[in-house]
């Protein structure tokens, strides 16, 4: 046992160590505690709280929907991508510096964002958001880990998860307010005095800190892993206008495959890579990042697609979108709670396997209620079973890929998990989107036809029916026609809400699949540690 003077040398120490002197130290750490997690609320908030107004932004450009979804796409795009190499970066120069940095450039692109004057200045400055966010969550994360420890990170750890799921349930309901009184370009301008509070709450709080093994960034892994995943996005949203099999289309699908050979060769051949690849051999911890990537294209993806639904199938306003969001929303508060009492008896390989056969269960439901058109109060069943899926995944994944590596491996292995979730939820977007654009156009146009209109007319009317409640515009279109139209596009769209629903629901399915047959339970045994509990048929041990 270490004698009282060298504990308070080694006390002094750590102090000194992150900057904080002794007497202040609680109220430091307090301050050091909110900003990072409001920082990383901040990134979470932005991600989702576009989503209710992309009805609004495609009215104001005239917008179709493989259009819209590059409002989302381009932002998660360059904030997957560079994730990791943020990180690094962070590493080598600071992580003070880097949080400054990201708020300077997440704050100048949102001031871009609102004053945007089309659709592509619009994708332009949310791809430089992205770029910004992604130097912030690391940042935040790797700060959190230098000042707090031992029972202290676990409670800092929870305050931060805590402000994460506010800002991910809330975001709906805040955008879908400040897009009905404000405007749209108000979710973003309104970016702008928190990012200046967030600045000097960081310049105030944080002290600066480097990993002193860092030495470069790995400038060649971030320039192949980052255009591989532009081209593998852009085939799947311009795939269904384009035709699947166009040259067009194949050729972005081979440049993003070349592209991510090339990092995988460039990974292996560094002493010290940005992505340690041989952490996929362990059969725990590739089923733990299949299951990140399962939750993230089929359970948070409905973040971005349910408002959507909402407001085009429903006909609700954005406020109400957001406010009907919370069936879905709550769940993901509160299934937490519940995985953690799981977490006590049961492994990790029977949480994420049972988190992901409920989200299986809730897109069934969604392909069920939807393609039926049921009303709201019936669709809400799927809302909350969906929800529930989501919330017992979000924490569990991150836990289960950090418990399959070696501590001194700990940062890479939360690199990776965040950059799987996101890569997740940007193949689903994409993906998705592509179905449920086909399914709908498809099934509109027949309709249109049907009503009575020319090949041309139904075009124009299904370019009109990207945006809400602009069937009005359409010239020479009477009003009781105009009131048909609006019911197909609302059938339409639920219609390929289904059907995409349907396809997550596979996916979901097939992660569930992969986490029963990868994750040891002896390697993600729980919590409550013991080795004579009761075997819950997928908690048993492979033989």
């Amino acid at each position: 046992m270490k004698p009282p003077n060298t504990i308070q040398k080694l006390n002094d120490r750590r102090l000194e160590d992150t900057g904080i002197a002794e007497g202040t130290l609680p109220s430091l750490k307090a301050g050091v505690l909110l900003t990072t997690s409001l920082v990383s609320a901040l990134i979470m908030l932005d991600a989702n709280i576009v989503a209710v107004s992309l009805p609004a932004i495609a009215q104001t450009f005239g917008a179709s929907f493989s259009s819209l979804e590059w409002v989302i796409s381009s932002y998660l795009l360059s904030y997957a991508a560079l994730l990791l190499g943020a990180g690094s970066f962070a590493d080598l120069c600071g992580r003070k510096k880097a949080m400054v940095i990201g708020l300077a450039v997440f704050g100048l692109a949102s001031i871009a964002c609102g004053g945007a004057t089309s659709l592509l200045m619009l994708n332009i400055a949310r791809v430089v958001q992205g770029i910004g966010a992604s130097m912030l969550l690391t940042a935040a994360l790797a700060v959190i880990t230098r000042t707090f420890v031992g029972p202290e990170r676990t409670h800092a750890f929870a305050v931060w998860g805590a402000c994460l799921g506010v800002a991910l349930t809330s975001g709906p309901l805040i955008g879908g307010v400040i897009t009905s009184f404000l405007g749209w370009r108000w979710i973003f301008l309104i970016n702008i005095p928190i990012c200046i509070g967030l600045i000097w709450a960081s310049l105030r709080f944080l002290s600066e800190s480097r990993d002193e093994n860092a030495k470069r960034l790995d400038i060649a892994g971030i320039a192949s892993f980052t255009p591989g995943l532009l081209f593998l996005v852009w085939a799947l949203i311009d795939g269904n206008e384009r035709g699947w099999g166009s040259i067009t289309i194949l050729l972005r699908f081979a440049a993003s495959l070349a592209c991510f050979l090339v990092f995988v060769t460039i990974e292996i051949s560094q002493k010290r890579p940005m992505v340690d690849l041989s952490l996929f051999r362990r059969p725990t911890f590739l089923g733990a990042v299949l299951a990140m990537v399962g939750y993230g294209a089929t359970a948070q993806v409905m973040v971005f697609y349910l408002p959507l639904f909402l407001q085009n199938v429903y006909g609700f306003s954005p406020a109400i979108a957001g406010l009907a969001m919370l069936p879905f929303a709550l769940p993901m508060v509160l299934a937490p709670k519940w995985s953690s009492q799981m977490a006590l008896a049961c492994s990790g390989r029977l949480v994420l396997t049972v988190g992901l056969a409920i989200t299986f269960l809730g897109n069934i439901l969604f392909w069920i209620l939807a393609g039926n058109h049921l009303p709201y109060a019936i669709f809400v069943l799927g809302m909350l079973v969906s929800g529930t899926g989501a919330g017992i995944l979000n924490a569990e994944t991150v836990k289960v890929i950090g418990a399959a590596v070696p501590t001194d491996r700990a940062g890479m292995a939360s690199g990776i998990a965040s950059t799987a979730r996101f890569v997740g939820i940007l193949v689903g977007v994409a993906g998705l989107g592509a179905i449920l654009a086909d399914v709908s156009h498809r099934q509109f146009l027949s309709a249109a036809q049907a009503a009575g209109l020319d090949s041309q007319a139904a075009n124009s009317a299904l370019s009109h029916a990207n945006s809400s409640n602009s069937m009005g515009a359409l010239p020479g279109v009477s009003e009781g026609l105009q009131s048909q139209l609006h019911l197909a596009a609302s059938y339409s769209f639920a219609s390929g809400f289904a059907v995409a629903g349907l396809v997550a629901a596979l996916v979901a399915a097939a992660s569930s699949l992969s986490a029963f047959w990868l994750i040891r339970s002896s390697e993600t045994a729980p919590l409550g540690g013991s080795t004579n509990r009761i075997c819950k048929i997928v908690d048993c041990p492979i033989p």
